[in-house]
This record gives C-alpha cells, structure tokens and sequence, in this order.
C-alpha cells in the first residue's frame, strides 16, 4: 500500500503584498502534487461572510480549482464527500473558538480528520494556523489575547500567528508560557511551518527577514527558514 502523507502547513498570516503571497500559496499548493489542485476553502471563522469568500477568489485567482463551503444558514448534505474530493483545504482567519465550536457541532472536526490522514492537505493563516494544533494564542475572545487550549489536536503544543505583525503577540505568547501554556511554535506573517505526519519538516518565508521560533519556558529559538524566490 502506497504511503500517504500527511501534511499541514500552518501560516503566520499573509505576506507584504497579494503578489509576494501568492509566492507562498504556490509553494503549499504544489505540495499536493496535483497540476491543478481542487482547493476547498472553509471560512466559518469569519462568519462565511461573502467578502472574505469574494476576497479567497480573488487572491487564489489562477492557483487551482476553487470551491468554498459554508456552515451557515446549514451546511452541505455531504460535506464529507465534499471535503475527501479536493487535493487541500484551506482555513480562513477569523474568530478561532466560534469556528472549532461550530465544527463540533457538525462533526467537521472529525471529517478533517479523515481527510488529513487521506493525504488531503490541510492549511491557512492566523485561525486557520492554531486551529491544528492543542493550544494556541487567540483574539476569540478579544483584543488583548488569550489562551485557548481546546484545539483540534493534530499538531502537539500551541502555536501563535503574526508574530512580527500585531505588537501584542510576542509579549503576550511569552507571558502565557512561562505561567505554564504549552510550548510551541510561532510564525511571522508571511512564513509558513510544513508539517509532515506531526513533524516539522521545514520553514518557509516569502518576506525578507521573516522566520519561526520554538517558544518555551526557557526562551526562543529562532528557527532558519527557506526564502521563497520572489514574485
């Protein structure tokens, strides 16, 4: 039986501009190995508003065959189906606990699940970074940011987007592990961290200067990333 890997890559938020993101979602999709992957876009966590749908067109314009789904006023008779027919699914920003909240309800958790193990791969940026992992650092329940500690699970430890992106972030994340948060990882805008099975197995960067860290209790470790050739 042919191996399947199972891949997630978990961005820290988009780059400096459309162009130099679009560098960086070339690079995940390709790890489909599909000419031209099916991408299903899931974005619960901003309420499937129609203006974050509009902007996922707008920016995946060109990447692959594009689809969405929505949870509200219901979700699709088969997302199950739905989800095991695209080569990766791609997870919105947004409100992190609403989003995992309304997943359970449905059981989506569980069809991700499936679909990850499948070798479907698994992505996106801020919310849709934390969202794989135990623990991650979170706007859910307002600006000044918490722990939130009932993530998928995927991934083991706690993550944190937007590292060099929002002044709060790296404080905060600091504060929250030395008072005992799980260990983790955290990610620049504009990085992404490729997870094969529950490793890391590589950092890459489409902005000059941008990198990953380990965050533990006994400080940083500043991670080396792979520059992507500009745009």
């Amino acid at each position: 039986m042919a191996q399947v890997n199972q891949q997630i890559v978990a961005l820290g938020g988009g780059g400096e501009s459309d162009a130099q993101t679009r560098v960086l979602l070339r690079h995940v999709l390709g790890l489909t190995g599909a000419e031209r992957p099916r991408i299903l876009f899931v974005p619960t966590a901003v309420g499937d508003s129609s203006e974050g749908i509009t902007r996922f067109y707008e920016l995946y314009a060109g990447l692959g065959e594009l689809a969405h789904m929505r949870f509200f006023p219901y979700p699709p008779p088969e997302p199950r189906e739905l989800v095991l027919s695209h080569d990766a699914v791609c997870v919105s920003g947004g409100n992190t606990a609403n989003m995992l909240a309304i997943w359970r309800v449905h059981g989506f958790d569980r069809i991700l699940r499936e679909a990850w193990e499948s070798g479907v791969v698994l992505f996106g940026a801020s919310a849709g970074m934390i969202c794989w992992f135990e623990a991650g650092v979170t706007d859910s329940f307002g600006p000044q940011l918490e722990g939130m500690r009932d993530g998928l699970g995927f991934l083991a430890g706690s993550a944190c987007p937007h590292y060099d992106g929002e002044e709060l972030r790296r404080p905060r994340y600091r504060e929250l592990v030395d008072e005992g948060f799980p260990e983790g990882v955290a990610a620049d805008d504009g990085v992404a961290l490729h997870y094969v099975g529950r490793d890391l197995h590589e950092v890459i960067s489409c902005k000059p200067g941008a990198t990953a860290y380990r965050v533990t209790r006994t400080g940083e470790e500043r991670l080396d990333a792979r520059a992507l050739p500009a745009a």
